[in-house]
């Protein structure tokens, strides 16, 4: 017996003539995470997608767990495909799904035929299939509104597809339908989620870290290196950029307003970003901030943070979310044990004990006349480190 994995497109679904511009980057990114488990045929048909093992070494269950992470895909399952002939349909079903059919209480049959020169029709396809499963399983009943197993069969163009309950994908667009961004990402909570949400709608993500030796140790930064192989593993391989930043940090401190200290430093991290991020040919910024959240992110922070940023809009998808929300979110991408990893980053670096909670841009603007701006960036994009991360 044929198994294979059916995979259902829904947001793509939507799409109108440029459909199959967002299907075709899907098999390529479904392809791209497959590609070392052997020989493998991709179908496309309407709203579904087979993925056809064609020799032996592809591991079924390896492929399963990496789609189950593909954004752009609804839902997938696991398939017995058999020729569309009711006399092998019938005894398929009772013989694939046969475990779980032991274990369930109640069932229904759910069928959709695409192929309408199928004799039988849908009702009459459920009639005959969950009677046999009855009359082999005397313990199920049928239970049509709130089943514990679901058996359907789809018969298609090529064959009759035969599964129990789907499993739900990761949702969202292929990642390289919306374009890319850079995400500027701490060993904190928040950026690692961010960062997975904005994949989530589709783009291709670079990062940028900025570190602060002696002030900040290598592990915070090979937790930030964890951090994005977990997104990785979602998003596909990510750019990281590590911009060095003690020296900028440390003309901070010595020449500008204590409470000013973090303000100031967030629009330098924003000055540097940009030009890095244009320079990978990045549409725009990530940020993990969220309103009210700390002292730098108040509505009048964020303005002032922000006002250096001149050629790329800046998004904040965690903007109006609480903390709880983003925690939960970081334990399903198993982010979160990493990020309380005791490993500070440089946004911990001369904090003050009163920051400027209602900033003027005007202040802050003076604040950095007393600062070589240019020349201090451009010594640190002269030093920039890159690494390759993959998930």
């Amino acid at each position: 017996m044929k198994e294979v994995i059916l995979l259902k497109n829904g947001e793509l679904a939507l799409k109108g003539l440029n459909r199959h511009t967002f299907e075709n980057q899907l098999i390529k990114n479904m392809k791209y995470r497959l590609h070392d488990l052997g020989k493998i045929r991709y179908v496309q048909s309407q709203s579904t997608i087979m993925v056809e093992p064609i020799d032996e070494r592809v591991d079924l269950d390896e492929a399963f767990r990496r789609l189950k992470l593909v954004f752009g895909i609804a839902a997938l399952s696991r398939c017995a495909a058999v020729e569309k002939n009711m006399d092998v349909i019938i005894p398929a079903a009772c013989e694939y799904l046969k475990e779980e059919l032991m274990f369930a209480k109640t069932f229904k049959v759910v069928a959709k035929r695409s192929d309408k020169r199928f004799p039988l029709n849908s009702p009459q396809i459920c009639m005959e299939v969950g009677g046999a499963i009855l009359d082999e399983n005397p313990h199920l009943t049928v239970d049509v509104h709130n089943p514990e197993l679901v058996v359907s069969v789809e018969i298609r163009d090529n064959y009759a597809y035969i599964h129990g309950n789907q499993t739900k994908g990761a949702g969202g667009m292929p990642v390289g339908t919306s374009g890319q961004a850079a995400i500027l990402i701490s060993g904190g909570i928040d950026s690692p989620v961010a960062a997975w949400m904005m994949a989530k709608r589709g783009l291709k993500l670079s990062a940028i870290h900025f570190a602060s030796p002696p002030y900040t140790s290598q592990r915070a930064e090979m937790k930030v290196h964890q951090l994005l192989k977990q997104v990785a593993k979602y998003s596909g391989d990510i750019n990281l950029c590590v911009v060095p930043f003690t020296h900028i940090q440390e003309e901070i401190k010595d020449n500008c307003p204590e409470d000013l200290f973090t303000l100031v430093m967030r629009r330098f991290m924003m000055r540097c970003s940009e030009r890095i991020a244009l320079d990978q040919g990045c549409s725009a910024l990530i940020t993990g901030e969220s309103v009210a959240q700390v002292a730098s992110q108040t509505m009048q922070a964020i303005r002032c943070t922000e006002a250096v940023v001149e050629d790329l809009p800046v998004f904040r998808p965690l903007i109006g979310m609480d903390k709880d929300e983003v925690i939960e979110i970081s334990r399903k991408i198993d982010t979160f044990d990493i990020s309380i990893q005791p490993y500070e980053d440089c946004c911990t670096v001369f904090t003050p004990k009163h920051p400027r909670t209602r900033p003027q841009v005007k202040a802050l603007e003076e604040a950095e006349t007393a600062l070589d701006v240019e020349g201090l960036i451009d010594e640190a994009l002269s030093n920039l480190r890159f690494v390759s991360i993959s998930g």
